[in-house]
């Protein structure tokens, strides 16, 4: 069995048996997925066993079957389409209960090469890291157009403002999670993990890198969103509503700043007139007016995040509790990959989607 030790800085280093399982989420990729599947190393320097999870989300052409077929070690099948996130969460879950050590995400559309899995999973063979972005580079990519280079730019550079990390791709799907922080990350949204979860590492004290890989060109077009737009509108929405969870103080006083900076120049410059003997009874009722709404409205808001940060601390509790009780839970283990076919776990990881928070 695995045997990941803590090294003096506290994060993992791997000196036993070690396991990586490779989770593949798949939707309707019966024909793409034997390539891909064919293309994993079974054999990694550092490594002493790899196993391949798939994560079939409702497919209708048979792609469970196709994994099995093709050599997957392991699939998890989802009863109707749950979505990335959904399949996500799934996978990090079996594969903890699988024994993983490290786990690498990959798609099942072949954009990722396994040749980079090696130099993606080096970091945490190191105990450098504990989680690692795999960087595609996006302004080499020649089926980047010119707006999704520029699109790409601008949504890393917030999600690294966000997240206080230094991932240049912040949306690339190509990771590996050492199993402490496969334990400590838990989706909440319902669209995608890429975004959230570098936000959550940080917040969490994992250590987060990434390398350089290059990649296939597009198979065919993403299903994940409709258009960049799109993709831009719903990872904003994930970026805010996951920063003001684990920055509620700050966000409600970015929030308030701007009604207490008004308040306080309308009822300065009252506060100036009246001491000057310029101001007439009547005159400036308006600025009285507004400047007082506007500081109360600040004074308002920035109560509301003191009782948000508050929550905070049951989130943060809350966390803490979840944690442990995965950590008991990967001890039951799920079944070892068979000589023939590969077990079907969906009876075990079948559910309903998790809430969105």
């Amino acid at each position: 069995m695995p045997c990941p030790c803590l090294g003096a800085t506290g994060r993992q280093e791997y000196n036993g048996d070690m396991r990586l399982i490779v989770q593949i989420p798949a939707l309707n990729e019966a024909d793409h997925l034997p390539r891909v599947l064919a293309d994993i190393p079974r054999q990694i320097a550092g490594v002493d066993e790899v196993g391949v999870l798939v994560i079939d989300d409702g497919s209708t052409d048979g792609t469970a079957e196709v994994a099995r077929a093709c050599g997957a070690d392991w699939v998890v099948r989802q009863r109707g389409n749950k979505g990335l996130a959904a399949a996500f969460q799934a996978g990090l879950d079996a594969a903890l209960r699988l024994g993983a050590d490290i786990i690498v995400h990959t798609d099942a559309d072949g954009q990722y090469r396994g040749a980079d899995i090696p130099a993606l999973i080096a970091p945490i063979l190191a105990g450098e890291a504990d989680l690692v972005v795999g960087d595609r580079q996006p302004h080499t990519l020649a089926h980047f157009s010119p707006e999704k280079r520029w699109l790409q730019w601008v949504g890393s550079w917030v999600v690294r403002q966000a997240s206080g990390t230094t991932v240049p791709d912040a949306v690339s799907g190509f990771r590996a999670y050492s199993r402490e922080a496969a334990l400590r990350l838990y989706v909440a949204n319902q669209f995608s993990y890429t975004v959230e979860t570098l936000i959550q590492a940080r917040r969490r004290r994992l250590t987060v890198t990434h390398v350089p890989i290059t990649v296939n060109p597009d198979t065919r077009p993403s299903r994940l969103h409709r258009g960049n737009w799109n993709f831009v509108k719903r990872q904003a929405s994930i970026i805010v509503r996951t920063y003001a969870s684990y920055e509620p103080l700050k966000t409600f006083f970015y929030l308030a700043l701007p009604f207490v900076l008004v308040g306080l120049t309308l009822l300065g410059r009252l506060a100036w007139l009246f001491l000057a003997g310029h101001m007439d009874r009547g005159s400036n009722v308006q600025s009285l007016v507004v400047g007082a709404m506007s500081l109360i409205l600040g004074g308002l808001i920035f109560l509301f995040g003191i009782l948000a940060d508050r929550v905070g601390d049951n989130r943060r509790l809350m966390e803490e509790i979840l944690y442990r009780l995965r950590a008991q839970e990967v001890g039951t283990g799920l079944p070892e990959p068979s000589q023939g076919q590969p077990p079907d776990l969906d009876a075990i990881m079948d559910g309903p989607s998790h809430p969105d928070f």
